[in-house]
């Protein structure tokens, strides 16, 4: 078997493996599952002969060492996810490439679905580039399908090259990122690695080491029904004292007014009648006193509205994760690495603060250090997603490259 990683991603995207926040299941859906499942036989087949799927769908597996056994080559993992987003479709992705010479790529021309740099002017980044792209009715899920590929395919190519000396390698690919739950039940201790990197990035040379801090809130709101007729003084309209809710939230602190450093207020759904209404939101912020301050807002104007307003008003507040530069810095070492690792394979590391979230923020919490690494794709979580496919072999050269810039150094650290 010997699959290149854009052939391994043409693959893995014939999965269907979006997840679903609503299930209380791990993994939340079936077909993550079925791909975990396909990923073990697969890996075993290209000699990873540990490779196994445990109770809550994680799929884990290693790549021995085969350098000098005196050396004290610390262990080091590699970590994709398996979901793909729930904001669209993932099923029956028809991925196709195209040389892309400029201009609008059309997607679909039946249904007018065009990639057009006049909207996403990145894309220009890439011309003269094959890029992977949909037929615009699905998500490409090169978040995180892109990942995998570069993780598989570059245990694959040491497999095959037993001349190129490493230290002990583990890999692990997740389920349910996308919904926030892909730390919950992984074993760090059983994983056994001192630092690993998830290769969950975007755009070529990305490394990040810094993250938003997280929470989500739920506002719910019991209004009164009273035929309009007869409503006045007597009425209370949920829906309208939703509106008047998120009015109070700061305008310029909303996701499509914000950029780098910025935090804010993202209103994710509103449901509700008369009698009753739910906001739910998430809230984000680098800075860990700015998050606390939005969180401390909310129940400010929840509080405001129940005593001038007499609104029968609630907020529910939850912490999903926190800035994870707290925990990678004091290890400063394992960015470095990424860094050279780039640079060694003609790439320019671009060096700055996730605008989300990563399974690495919670695992650096967790006692296993975690820097974010590119895997190329563009757009993600929509019908508009790519994937240039000189970033996914890049991707590769870099989990190549730090797995031997890590046997070299600490080898040499040994010998001196």
């Amino acid at each position: 078997m010997n699959m290149k990683e854009v052939d391994l991603f043409f693959k893995y995207v014939t999965f269907d493996t979006q997840s679903n926040e609503t299930a209380t299941s791990m993994p939340s859906t079936k077909g993550q599952v079925v791909f975990a499942k396909e990923l073990v036989k697969q890996l075993h087949e290209i000699g990873m002969s540990d490779a196994m799927l445990d109770e809550n769908g994680y799929v884990m597996a290693t790549l021995p060492a085969n350098g000098d056994e005196s050396a004290n080559i610390p262990v080091i993992g590699f970590i994709a996810h398996l979901d793909t987003s729930p904001d669209m479709s993932g099923r029956k992705v028809k991925p196709r490439i195209v040389s892309y010479q400029g201009g609008d790529i059309v997607l679909n021309e039946k249904q007018k679905i065009v990639l057009s740099p006049a909207v996403f002017p990145e894309i220009n980044d890439y011309i003269g580039q094959d890029l992977i792209v949909t037929d615009g009715t699905t998500l490409l899920g090169a978040d995180d399908k892109a990942g995998i590929a570069a993780i598989v395919s570059a245990m694959q190519q040491l497999l095959e090259h037993p001349e190129i000396k490493h230290g002990k390698v583990r890999i692990a690919f997740t389920p349910d990122e996308e919904i926030g739950r892909g730390a919950n039940r992984f074993d760090v201790e059983k994983f056994g690695c001192k630092w690993a990197y998830t290769i969950d990035g975007g755009a070529i040379g990305e490394l990040e080491y810094e993250n938003f801090n997280a929470a989500s809130a739920l506002v719910v709101i019991k209004g009164r029904n009273i035929h309009p007729g007869y409503a006045k003084n007597k009425m209370q309209n949920a829906l309208q004292s939703a509106i008047c809710f998120h009015n109070r939230l700061p305008e310029n602190e909303r996701p499509e007014k914000t950029e780098k450093h910025e935090g804010f207020y993202h209103l994710t759904a509103l449901n509700g009648t008369v009698e009753s209404a739910m906001l739910s939101y998430i809230i984000r912020d680098h800075d860990r006193n700015l998050f606390e301050e939005k969180k401390s807002l909310i129940k400010k104007i929840v509080h405001d509205m129940r005593e001038s307003m007499h609104i029968d008003i609630t907020a529910e507040i939850k912490d999903q994760y926190y800035n994870m530069r707290e925990k990678v810095e004091p290890h400063k070492e394992i960015v470095d690495i990424a860094f050279e690792a780039m640079k060694s394979c003609g790439v320019t590391p671009v060096v700055k603060p996730i605008r989300g979230g990563t399974d690495g923020a919670r695992l650096s919490f967790m006692g296993l250090p975690c820097p974010n690494i590119f895997a190329g794709g563009m757009n993600f979580h929509g019908r508009y997603e790519y994937l240039p496919i000189k970033s996914l072999e890049k991707s590769k050269e870099t989990i190549l490259n730090i797995i031997s810039l890590t046997c070299s150094k600490y080898s040499e650290r040994t010998s001196g």
